[in-house]
């Protein structure tokens, strides 16, 4: 009896094992493995994952900018090569696309980059004043909303997102945001030059929630507004309560929201990035990581930022030259 009770009590705790490993085993193959720390605690900051790096030489990168996840294909613009590198999930890099110039494919500034649903690239190019798209494979197939970059429907593009089949552009040059269908037609313009609320000054990135409400980086006023999907201006953010005191961001630059409801927002010259919960209505700050140096949790001048269908967090460190992905 004595003997059967010890097999028992092994045999129970060996599938107990078994199953928690096969359960970890699958969401890693997934590719959705959640760290521990955000299963304990669900407004946990996300934790260093990897770095993302170029080659030697002329295939390293030079002040990325922005990053978007497109087909399980990691895409950064990097801009002071005039270009667009590739890298696979693992940061091993696949391919690059784009050189300097003013004709199709080329790029003076190429800055923000979205995906749609057919795995096309969309890069922004700030000071060609246009936005190219290519295939996956990148080659050039046409400029968005406009037959040649001389129409000028969009001035000075800054970031991209593509959300419902809208394709939404901050024009930093304007100061307002442009949201397009996905045929290039215009459908609607919000904001205008300005301090007051509904107002930017070089408005930078911009990300949609789960409910349509849009998120706009007014980078020249230290603050993030919020519309409704409609563009009805609903709330400033900027660190302090209720948005009404002073700003915790200097130069504020990438944007995202994770399937929590936390938006991530880089606070460029001070090297951090700040998490909010959407839904609380104090502004109060959930996490602040980062600062300024070269180790895997700080940054030098970070700005881009992406958060993709797993929750994973890419940040665009421009001056340590790479690339930081958060879990």
């Amino acid at each position: 009896m004595k003997k059967s009770r010890v097999y028992l009590s092994m045999l129970g705790t060996f599938l107990i094992t078994s199953i928690v490993f096969c359960i970890l085993f699958y969401l890693h193959d997934k590719s959705v493995f959640v760290p521990v720390q955000k299963l304990v605690d669900n407004k946990a900051q996300p934790v260093f994952s990897q770095m993302i790096y170029g080659g030697f030489g002329e295939d390293a990168l030079n002040k990325p900018m922005d990053v978007a996840v497109i087909n399980q294909f990691v895409y950064v613009s990097d801009t002071n090569n005039k270009r667009v590198q590739v890298f696979d999930l693992g940061g091993n890099p696949v391919f690059k696309f784009g050189k300097e110039g003013e004709g199709k494919g080329e790029f003076k500034f190429p800055y923000g980059i979205a995906g749609d649903s057919q795995g096309n690239v969309y890069v922004s190019d700030l000071y060609n004043g246009n936005v190219s798209v290519f295939d996956s494979k990148g080659n050039f197939l046409k400029y968005f909303a406009e037959q040649n970059p001389k129409e000028k429907v969009i001035e000075s593009p800054g970031s991209l997102r593509i959300v419902d089949n809208k394709v939404y552009v901050t024009d930093i040059q304007k100061s307002k945001v442009l949201i397009f269908d996905m045929e290039g037609k215009k459908v609607k313009e919000i904001g205008e030059p300005g301090l007051k609320p509904g107002q930017f000054r070089a408005p930078n990135a911009l990300t949609v929630d789960k409910n349509g409400n849009l998120y706009v980086v007014d980078t020249g006023n230290q603050r993030i507004q919020v519309f409704d999907k409609e563009g009805k201006f609903i709330k400033v953010m900027n660190g302090s309560p209720d948005g009404k005191g002073s700003s915790v961001f200097v130069n504020p630059r990438g944007i995202g929201i994770d399937s929590r409801g936390i938006v991530y927002i880089v606070s460029n010259l001070t090297h951090f990035i700040y998490g909010f919960d959407i839904n609380d209505t104090t502004g109060k700050t959930l996490f602040t990581f980062g600062g300024n140096g070269e180790s895997n949790n700080q940054f030098a001048l970070p700005n881009g930022l992406y958060v993709d269908e797993n929750d994973q967090v890419y940040i665009t460190d421009s001056t340590n030259q790479r690339v930081a992905v958060y879990q």
